[in-house]
C-alpha cells in the first residue's frame, strides 16, 4: 500500500513538473465555451466566470492535454522545419531561397516570423505551433521570399502568387490575431508590414537591426500580412 501510494504521489509530482505554466482567465461574457492557447510559454485557458473551482481544474487538465496532443501531431522540430523550408523553396521559388538556419523562437510577441537577409537566418514564432500546416507553410514561404526580396513591394508579392493558399492563410492569421486581441482586450496593434525592430532594440529574435519583419505577429496586428 505505501509503496503504491508513494509511487502515485511521485508520478503526480512528475506530471506537474512537466506541465507548462497555466494562466486561467475568467470572463463574464463567456457563457459555455472554453478555449486555450499558448502565449509566451504559458498555456492560457479562458473559461466562463461562473465556473466553480472544480470545473476550472477539470477544464484546465482537459485543455492542457488537448494542446499537448495537438502539438504532438503538428509540431515540427527545427531540423524538420529546415527540411520543410528547402522543400517549399524548391517547389515555389525554384530553389533560389536557401536559408542558413530555420528555427522556432518563443519571444516573438508581435510577429509570426522574421528573416535576416544578411546572414540568411529565419525565425518562426512558436505561437504558430499547432496551427494548420498550410498556414505554417505560408509563413515559412513568406520568410523564404524575403531572402530574395527584402521589402513588401510588387516583386515580393509576385513570389507568393505560386502558393495557392496565400490569401486564405493571410485571412486565417488575421482572424486568429483579431480573436486573440479580443480575448486580451487589446488594440488593433502593429501594421503587418512594419519594420522588424519597431524601435524595440537589438535582440536578434525580437527584431534586430537588419531584420525583415515579414508577418505580423501572434498578437494584435492591424491587418493580415
Amino acid at each position: 500500500m505505501d509503496a503504491g501510494g508513494g509511487a502515485a504521489r511521485r508520478s503526480s509530482r512528475d506530471d506537474a513538473a512537466e506541465r507548462p505554466p497555466v494562466q486561467v482567465r475568467r470572463s463574464a461574457r463567456r457563457r459555455r465555451t472554453v478555449t486555450a492557447f499558448r502565449e509566451d510559454g504559458t498555456v492560457v485557458v479562458c473559461i466562463p466566470a461562473r465556473f466553480s473551482r472544480a470545473e476550472e481544474a477539470q477544464w484546465v487538465e482537459r485543455m492542457v492535454a488537448r494542446l499537448s496532443a495537438r502539438d504532438a501531431r503538428r509540431h515540427l522540430d527545427d531540423g524538420e522545419l529546415s527540411a520543410r523550408a528547402r522543400s517549399l523553396s524548391e517547389r515555389y521559388l525554384d530553389g533560389r531561397a536557401v536559408p542558413t538556419s530555420v528555427r522556432w523562437v518563443g519571444n516573438q510577441r508581435s510577429r509570426w516570423g522574421s528573416t535576416t537577409p544578411a546572414d540568411g537566418t529565419i525565425r518562426l514564432s512558436s505561437s504558430l505551433q499547432g496551427l494548420p500546416p498550410w498556414v505554417v507553410d505560408y509563413v515559412l514561404l513568406h520568410e523564404l521570399a524575403h531572402l530574395l526580396v527584402p521589402g513588401h513591394g510588387d516583386d515580393f508579392w509576385r513570389l507568393l502568387t505560386a502558393y495557392p493558399r496565400t490569401e486564405r492563410a493571410r485571412g486565417y492569421l488575421e482572424g486568429w490575431s483579431a480573436a486573440d486581441a479580443r480575448r486580451e482586450g487589446g488594440d488593433a496593434g502593429r501594421d503587418a508590414d512594419e519594420d522588424a525592430d519597431g524601435g524595440r532594440g537589438a535582440d536578434p529574435d525580437e527584431g534586430a537591426a537588419g531584420d525583415t519583419d515579414v508577418v505580423a505577429g501572434p498578437r494584435r496586428p492591424s491587418r493580415a500580412p
